[in-house]
């Protein structure tokens, strides 16, 4: 089959031939890919940010947003068939530790995260395991919601932790209007009744913002840190959600989040540095975002399905990947990049 290698770090990725893979445990399940996402995260992984933590063995298959359609499952596994389409959690876990047995299997014991310390979906075929997959109505296009196994759960994800704190009255800045941004904003006016603030450098991205729910834009211009705090009375923010995390935003969201706000880290790239005097004097807080739990998945697919969260994507052919990667480092692209590998017979 074709597959999406990286034989080293700071080289492009490239595609081969490698083989299929098999069954190998009872609860293993292959999938043709009809959808891979491609991620800023992709294009970190390439740079190496990710060798000293996820520690993969090269060369390896990228791709860890991941739908298409059961190809085969193992002989546990009873709730699956062959043509079944799905959309795949984009974490393989154990389901025996305490975090998974708690829900929170984001934070398995004994995880795997294909397309990060294992082979991943830029393929024609993919394993997994019967925990991860998520069995969607038969007439969605797996091309149309395979970003929303990462970018949309880590968006989601972030904004139901949020939640508690954006009741009515408050407001929530999204710094980036991209991949990740575009999904927050719809999960924010799916969850919330915050008014919803957009910052990006880019108008033609924020023009789109208002139909996904955005109360208000700021372009990103060196003053956008002002402008939010006179929107908010000098105080700032409750909710930051920074969906870039590098190249100064990772600055700029702790200056627009007030006293007792949180700002969340999803994007990054860059160094959050804070005087530790500035984090206990307004007891702020910085809070870290990775994916999301199987739980959170099926509750975005369900706001999905009723259309309240819709994916801007553009799709490439699988073989295309560097093209798409290349769009994407050079900020040409628009929402999600999604690769469309050919089906295997």
């Amino acid at each position: 089959m074709k597959a999406v290698r990286l034989h080293a770090y700071h080289e492009r990725p490239r595609l081969e031939q490698i083989t299929i893979p098999a069954i190998e445990s009872p609860y293993d399940v292959l999938v043709d890919i009809g959808g891979a996402g491609l991620c800023r995260t992709d294009l970190h992984i390439v740079e190496g940010q990710w060798a000293d933590r996820s520690h993969v063995r090269l060369p390896y298959t990228l791709g860890h947003e991941n739908a298409g359609w059961v190809r085969q499952a193992g002989p546990a596994v009873e709730h699956l068939r062959p043509g079944d389409t799905v959309i795949l959690h984009p974490l393989i876990t154990c389901g025996f530790c305490r975090a998974c047995r708690a829900g929170d299997d984001v934070h398995c014991q004994a995880s795997k995260f294909p397309g990060i310390d294992t082979d991943g979906g830029m393929a024609q075929v993919l394993r997994t395991t019967a925990r991860s997959v998520v069995k969607l109505p038969p007439h969605i296009s797996p091309a149309d919601v395979a970003a929303l196994a990462d970018a949309g759960l880590t968006a989601y994800h972030a904004v139901k932790k949020a939640v508690p704190h954006l009741y009515p009255g408050t407001t929530c800045v999204v710094v980036g209007a991209g991949g990740l941004g575009h999904i927050g904003v719809q999960c924010l006016r799916a969850l919330t009744a915050t008014r919803i603030v957009v910052l990006d450098p880019n108008e033609e991205a924020l023009a789109l913002t208002p139909d996904w729910g955005a109360s208000e834009t700021i372009l990103a211009d060196g003053t956008h840190v002002q402008r939010v705090l006179e929107l908010t009375d000098g105080k700032g923010a409750e909710v930051v959600l920074d969906f870039v995390g590098e190249r100064g935003a990772e600055q700029d969201s702790w200056a627009m989040t007030r006293r007792a706000g949180s700002h969340y880290v999803i994007g990054y790239g860059g160094t959050i540095q804070l005087p530790a005097i500035d984090v206990i004097s307004t007891e702020r807080n910085v809070i870290g975002n990775l994916v999301g739990s199987y739980n959170d998945l099926a509750e975005l697919m369900a706001l999905a399905a009723t259309g309240q969260v819709k994916l801007l994507t553009h799709q490439y052919p699988l073989d295309a990947v560097n093209d798409a990667m290349d769009d994407l480092d050079a900020g040409r692209l628009r929402g999600r990049g999604i690769l469309i590998p050919d089906r295997l017979t």
